[in-house]
């Protein structure tokens, strides 16, 4: 958050030159390249997942590592818009397993890509335009895992405002077993 505050809103606030700033993408990558760093040196061992979100006008540009998740929700539709860097995403690929058998697979936790894993990191990245009354959910696996894209889409569309939305889906994860920290974060397009 440090590297994106100093080097792309600063320089906005300040309105300094769009040609004197580096591409969001390109900073988004950076910055998650130095929470992998962070972690390396903090946590040996250790590793996390990431999920970041800037928005700036109407577009949002993302950052990913991991299992954490982004969704682009409309009236119509959800999204995920991320890739899950896991084991079983990567044998449903393959078609070596259904997304019923991944569910129950014994290594559905491992991450071939995370935070802290190793000091040469791949950041998958995307740009979307976000038209009015458009969503964004970021979750967890703890969230994703315990419930259905349809359910989160229903949840999402019907709650009278993203807290009512985010503490609805949380209590419904820990309904079904909340075997791992749950988080959502909801961003209602205006």
């Amino acid at each position: 958050a440090q590297h994106l505050l100093s080097t792309i809103c600063l320089p906005m606030m300040a309105n300094q030159s769009s040609s004197e700033q580096p591409p969001i993408t390109e900073v988004l990558v950076e910055a998650v390249q130095k929470a992998n760093t962070e972690v390396i040196r903090q946590v040996p061992d250790g590793g996390t997942t990431v999920t970041a979100i800037a928005i700036v006008g109407d577009l949002a540009y993302v950052a990913h590592v991991g299992d954490s998740r982004a969704y682009y929700i409309t009236k119509q539709d959800i999204e995920k818009i991320t890739r899950d860097h896991s084991l079983v995403q990567r044998l449903i690929e393959l078609h070596q397993l259904t997304p019923q058998e991944a569910a129950e697979h014994p290594q559905k936790n491992v991450l071939y890509r995370a935070l802290g894993q190793s000091e040469a990191l791949e950041v998958d990245t995307h740009t979307r335009r976000l038209p009015v009354n458009s969503r964004l959910l970021l979750c967890s696996d703890g969230l994703w895992s315990q419930v259905e894209e349809r359910e989160l889409f229903e949840i999402v569309m019907n709650s009278a405002d993203p807290q009512q939305a985010c503490d609805k889906l949380v209590a419904l994860a820990n309904t079904r077993g909340g075997v791992d920290n749950i988080t959502a974060i909801l961003l209602k397009i205006s």
